[in-house]
């Protein structure tokens, strides 16, 4: 009931889903990083997801917000979200379907002349640049299927979200092997980095510790009323910024948790910025709102005691 409950109260009270709201501001602010590497938008992406619950169908929603901010209208970002799940590409005429899935639907008359609408059969057609997995069927993302999607786009960006790691969609190894190093990989679960012909390509870790102390650090300082798309936004732009393959034109798709005081405090900002913007805090300088970041701020550090006799 996570998306029902957020769309019955995310208007009426100051109120913030991680596991919807923060896994999909964490897989936006990646995908903006990966575009960036690859001087291209968000609103140029097809984006296939394996997937159709409510994390899925959350990071969908929120990549439909990006291509809206790049330009789109809502009707042609949806055009380029499919979603695939127990029944294959979801299409309107599935009964099961709730609202929100229903969102994510399209027409039948798609896949009127494809050989089926298995994952497969929906990548060959669709030719994405982006394939999601939060499905937790491990292995699902086969060899066939990621060499057909590398056949259509030179450098896919694959993300095998679902977690334990013994659930992930594929091996970032696997992957990279694949695509013969050309893919950009993020994954849910933690990978060492992988080796392929003398390289080595650091694997990001979508976790939503990322992006949750940011946002609510940005609230709390700014005051807000309420948690906005564009403040998700900010936070995704935000941690696409800190990326090592934008800032240094290598590394990692998102930087290393190592930096999170410092990232949780940029992505504050920006958050409590656009929470100004939108209306619900009150204006205050850019000195000001830091000041308020940092007061708000706190390390866990504590003096170390020992027991005294009595």
């Amino acid at each position: 009931n996570a998306v029902p409950l957020l769309e019955r109260y995310r208007n009426e009270l100051c109120c913030f889903n991680d596991d919807v709201q923060g896994t999909a501001s964490v897989v936006v602010g990646t995908l903006m990083a990966a575009c960036q590497a690859r001087e291209e938008t968000i609103a140029q992406q097809r984006v296939v997801f394996v997937g159709g619950g409510s994390a899925g169908c959350g990071i969908a929603e929120q990549v439909v917000v990006a291509m809206e901010a790049e330009g789109l209208t809502e009707s042609e970002a949806r055009a380029r979200i499919f979603v695939v799940d127990r029944d294959g590409l979801m299409t309107s005429d599935q009964e099961w379907q709730r609202d929100f899935q229903r969102r994510l639907a399209h027409d039948p008359s798609l896949v009127v002349e494809w050989n089926g609408q298995g994952l497969e059969e929906t990548i060959a057609q669709i030719k994405p640049t982006v394939l999601i997995g939060v499905c937790g069927q491990r292995g699902i993302f086969t060899e066939q299927v990621v060499r057909t999607m590398h056949a259509g786009c030179e450098h896919p960006v694959i993300m095998p979200l679902s977690n334990p790691t013994s659930q992930a969609e594929a091996t970032p190894e696997d992957v990279i092997r694949w695509t013969d190093g050309q893919a950009l990989v993020a994954t849910g679960s933690p990978f060492a980095p992988v080796v392929y012909n003398g390289r080595t390509y650091p694997i990001a870790q979508c976790n939503n510790a990322y992006i949750f102390p940011g946002i609510g650090l940005g609230v709390i300082a700014s005051s807000a009323t309420r948690v906005t798309d564009e403040m998700l936004m900010s936070a995704s732009r935000a941690l696409a910024r800190e990326a090592p393959l934008v800032k240094e034109g290598k590394g990692a798709l998102l930087p290393p948790l190592s930096r999170i005081r410092h990232i949780s405090k940029s992505i504050a900002f920006e958050v409590a910025a656009q929470a100004q913007q939108n209306g619900v805090a009150l204006q205050t300088s850019g000195t000001t709102l830091r000041e308020l970041i940092e007061k708000a701020s706190w390390t866990p550090d504590y003096r170390t005691y020992r027991r005294r006799a009595f």
